[in-house]
């Protein structure tokens, strides 16, 4: 065979991938930036990514390598404009079954944590990736995430305590 028969089938193979999983790329990074426009960035950034590493990638973790781009360029973003004053914007997450009222508590307790304490919460309880697994995407040490992860929970349950008796009602 000659040299690019397969990229055809490559190119197909990876527009089936990011076609199936798009939209969950997307609700990552609407949570872990609630502001549509620049995740629709993130995960436009984060498609092209994996596109170009496609034959390595798709024997391997498509997916992994896409949220790591999005948390770092969300990141890159995000120390860019510390400075700034940011105002937040309400962005719509669908969630079947979840009432309004919940999902924009969620979305204010999200906004009270630093950007590395809301990547993590959206990869440990979102995504459901293992302390290694978002160590890997956050490219940090178990430990890191653990800290992180517990830092969160502490601003989440201080910034929010409504949540937790919402949890409650959920487990009766």
């Amino acid at each position: 065979m000659r040299k690019g028969e397969h990229d055809g089938d490559d190119r197909d193979e990876f527009t089936r991938w990011a076609r199936a999983r798009q939209r969950h790329l997307l609700r990552v990074a609407l949570l872990m930036t609630d502001d549509r426009s620049r995740a629709e960035d993130l995960v436009q950034d984060a498609l092209a990514a994996v596109a170009m590493r496609w034959p390595r990638l798709r024997e391997t973790s498509p997916d992994a390598y896409a949220r790591t781009v999005i948390y770092h360029g969300n990141i890159s973003w995000w120390r860019r404009r510390r400075g700034e004053v940011l105002t937040a914007q309400l962005v719509d997450l669908p969630s079947p079954g979840q009432p309004v009222e919940r999902r924009l508590l969620v979305r204010r307790a999200l906004a009270a944590l630093t950007p590395r304490q809301r990547a993590v919460v959206v990869l440990r309880y979102f995504e459901d990736l293992t302390e290694r697994d978002a160590a890997a995407v956050l490219g940090v040490t178990v430990g890191t995430v653990k800290s992180q992860t517990h830092l969160a929970l502490r601003r989440l349950r201080e910034a929010a305590p409504e949540l937790a008796e919402l949890l409650q009602e959920d487990t009766r």
